[in-house]
């Protein structure tokens, strides 16, 4: 028997620092509620979908920014009313958050994605490996990218859980430019792969134009889903915010490698698709059959070295 499952990107426009964490449950509410008049059982919101996109700004006060765009509960107070909808419509989700937590007596601070299930429990945490961008303050940018000054590197590695009858991956925004993220999740029998991105449409290290940033975004998701024989669902939190574009162009790819859902705004969207978690059967069992056509032994390169380096064969 073939298994559907109903699944949708929950694309959102710009959250100005002027709008309040209750501004932002709202909207994400409403998402879900038009995923639950269209019969969608599973819904990918983006990352740090309750702030703004704060890492574009430097703040000395430390203590301001975990006040301000960290979560120390989830749920909490004000995030509670979207897991009681969640499980009313019956609908699971995935959620991007800035994670605030005391872990052995120290503070520590991550870039987090959470799977819920329709039940609207917390099955599956994420935080996010690959960070993005710079630590430093660089006065003549147009704006700042400061993962790395707000967020430690994840700790989690990649995880699959299964949740409503599919084994489910979560990944988060810089993460998708990593093949070896996708690997690791699709060793584990990943069907569907859960992204969410805040993505700059101006490249702040070097000159790019908008549109091949759009270009990049969507040949890797095609990529990566074909590749990795699964579902892929990429959702954005884009338009302007406080003055800053950031790019839309959320979507839904199948293991084919087909985008079969793409949005056509930069503002509050649904789309969605009647994801067949069984059609990728074809090509796990030929052309990416792991089991009769990996050669772990010659890929040692990729865990022992970081950096490019010039060797011997080279010369």
């Amino acid at each position: 028997m073939t298994r559907k499952l109903h699944i949708a990107a929950a694309q959102m426009g710009g959250i100005h620092l002027s709008d309040t964490r209750e501004q932002a449950v709202a909207r994400l509410r409403e998402l879900l509620r038009q995923a639950h008049a269209r019969s969608v059982k599973f819904v990918v919101f983006p990352e740090l979908a309750l702030t703004t996109f704060f890492p574009r700004k430097w703040y000395d006060d430390q203590a301001e920014v975990d006040a301000r765009f960290f979560e120390r509960d989830m749920p909490s107070a004000v995030t509670q009313p979207l897991f009681d909808d969640a499980r009313r419509y019956g609908i699971g989700f995935y959620l991007g958050y800035a994670e605030l937590t005391q872990e052995a007596g120290t503070t520590r601070r991550f870039n987090t994605a959470i799977l819920v299930s329709p039940a609207g429990a917390i099955v599956g945490k994420y935080r996010k490996v690959h960070l993005p961008g710079h630590a430093d303050f660089k006065p003549q940018a147009a704006f700042q990218h400061l993962e790395k000054k707000y967020f430690e590197v994840g700790d989690l590695g990649f995880q699959t859980w299964r949740s409503q009858d599919a084994i489910i991956g979560m990944l988060i925004c810089n993460d998708r430019r990593w093949p070896e993220a996708f690997r690791a999740l699709t060793l584990q029998g990943a069907e569907l792969i859960t992204l969410g991105f805040n993505t700059p449409t101006e490249n702040l290290h070097y000159p790019e134009p908008p549109a091949l940033r759009v270009h990049h975004h969507l040949i890797m998701a095609q990529a990566m889903a074909f590749m990795n024989a699964t579902w892929l669902v990429e959702t954005a939190k884009c338009g302007f915010e406080d003055g800053n574009r950031m790019f839309g162009h959320s979507v839904i790819v199948a293991p084919t490698g087909e985008i079969v859902a793409k949005s056509a705004s930069e503002d509050d969207e649904l789309i969605s698709v009647e994801a067949d978690l069984d059609l990728a059967q074809n090509l796990k069992k030929t052309m990416f059959n792991y089991a009769a056509h990996r050669r772990p032994e010659h890929y040692r390169i990729l865990i022992d070295r970081v950096g490019a380096e010039d060797t011997p064969a080279n010369r």
